[in-house]
């Protein structure tokens, strides 16, 4: 039976308060079940600390000052409520094609197809900001000083994409890892802070202290709006928060490790985010950082510790190849889902012997080279660019899983299915609230002007080119489903 008949007849046709036949998605057939519980843990810690916190901070905080811990603050919260709605939608029913897959059990096809390119639109230019990233970061060193950007950017994305090709199992290890990397240099970066702070040690010239906040114009010292103007660009920080929910599809018991691991992320991104931001106003004025260096490699560059500030960066880098990863990961896995429905092209759909959806992944990567030409034309503006329109593609996501949410919730009151035990708070009007506040981040994106307005102006041409994708692939979606009929 077709992945169109599964997600409308039954529903359709289900007698009120008789729960409906689980749907069944023919892109869940093929993974293998490799990946643990600590692998789950970790991708999602993973997810929640990413190149927006290492590289992007230190550009906000020179724009917003202190008050960037309120936007992490504000946007972490609502970050938690997609990903507390996505792991209900996983514990009801774990898929590997996550909410594109929800989104064609409550939405029909069309849903499905434009959650995914929209999810698309967020990976493909995520990748080219983290490749752009990862080349700023290595121009840190002397020895890569003089190598051009776009070379680097290209080293890096063949380095990540050869990793991923190979098995779910090397991305769970890979993954793991390099969340290991960044939560330690955290930890470390805070226990210093804490130490500089209590002790009043010197830092580049600036004692730390609340003096580092109070005496250069208090939390807004250039007013809100500064603030406020920043949040589409932290909302990019938290792109990876939804990750976890694409990989239960690959583990085994989703039910017991699912709850445990996305519970974590309020307080993670409490204590990273918020705290990290916190410890960076009070060592260091908030004009000491600057968009072109990541905020602590500042701090222990002003340190003067020899080696220090280029072991962070090593971190930071870690983190912008950790990204980058899973991106690669996520759209493979979605575009898969989508390829054997129809709404995308046939070779994202094939997988090869240790069961990786390569041509989805390929097809990602394309687009990163893409990248690669951009930091060859624009080096100095690629990042905020592509920053940009990979904000529009989270905030589509994002949207898309709130509206199944939704639908889930309705569907659930009116008896056609049942809720699991761990469930979105407050709905729904939690859904409603946060569909609000994604919409505001697009009015603040074109009231920013420059290239954020630039980006809004730009969502007719994205809307076209999602319908008349959808024109150009919806006979296919047709013969796909009476084939499996």
């Amino acid at each position: 039976m077709s992945d169109r008949v599964t997600a409308a007849e039954p529903l359709s046709a289900a007698p009120a308060n008789t729960p409906a036949s689980p749907h069944v998605d023919a892109g869940d057939a093929g993974y293998r079940k490799d990946l643990k519980s600590r692998h789950i843990n970790m991708i999602a810690i993973g997810g929640a600390i990413g190149t927006g916190l290492f590289l992007g901070a230190g550009g906000r905080m020179a724009s917003a000052g202190p008050s960037l811990f309120i936007a992490y603050a504000v946007c972490g919260v609502f970050a938690f409520f997609v990903v507390r709605a996505l792991g209900e939608l996983v514990l009801y029913r774990p898929s590997s094609g996550a909410f594109v897959s929800y989104a064609r059990e409550f939405m029909g096809e069309k849903g499905a197809y434009t959650a995914g390119w929209l999810y698309f639109l967020n990976w493909s230019t995520t990748a080219v900001a983290d490749i752009t990233a990862a080349a700023t970061y290595a121009h840190f060193w002397s020895m890569f000083s003089d190598v051009p950007q776009w070379i680097l950017a290209l080293i890096a994305l063949a380095i990540v994409l050869a990793a991923n090709l190979i098995s779910v199992k090397y991305f769970g290890e890979m993954e793991f890892w390099f969340a290991i990397v960044k939560v330690a240099a955290l930890v470390v970066f805070m226990l210093v802070g804490i130490f500089l702070i209590a002790t009043s040690h010197d830092v580049g010239g600036s004692t730390p202290g609340l003096a580092n906040i109070t005496d250069n114009g208090g939390i807004f010292p250039n007013g809100m709006m500064p603030m406020l103007l920043l949040i589409q660009g932290v909302v990019f920080a938290y792109a990876s928060v939804e990750l976890c929910g694409v990989a239960a599809g690959e583990t085994e018991n989703p039910e017991k490790i699912m709850p445990k691991a996305i519970n974590s992320i309020m307080w993670r991104v409490g204590l990273f985010y918020v705290g990290s931001v916190v410890l960076l106003a009070l060592i260091l004025p908030y004009t000491a950082y600057s968009g072109d260096q990541s905020p602590f490699v500042t701090v222990f560059d002003k340190l003067g510790i020899p080696g220090a500030a280029g072991v962070m960066n090593l971190v930071v880098l870690t983190a912008a190849l950790s990204s980058l990863n899973s991106g690669l990961y996520s759209t493979g896995r979605i575009l898969r889902s989508m390829s054997l429905s129809g709404s995308a092209p046939k070779f994202t759909g094939v997988m090869n012997k240790g069961g990786v959806p390569y041509g989805g992944i390929l097809l990602t990567a394309g687009f990163g080279v893409a990248g690669v030409l951009l930091n060859f034309v624009m080096p100095e503006d690629a990042f905020e660019l592509v920053l940009n329109f990979a904000s529009i593609g989270i905030i589509g996501t994002w949207a898309m899983i709130m509206v199944c949410s939704l639908l889930f919730v309705r569907r659930a009151e009116q008896g056609r299915l049942v809720r699991p035990a761990y469930r979105l708070p407050w709905a729904p009007y939690t859904q409603i609230v946060t569909l609000v506040f994604l919409a505001s981040v697009v009015v603040l994106m074109w009231m920013d002007g420059g290239i954020g307005r630039t980006t809004v102006n730009c969502l007719p041409l994205i809307a076209a080119a999602l319908v008349g994708g959808w024109f150009l692939v919806r006979r296919r979606v047709r013969e796909t489903a009476g084939e499996r009929e």
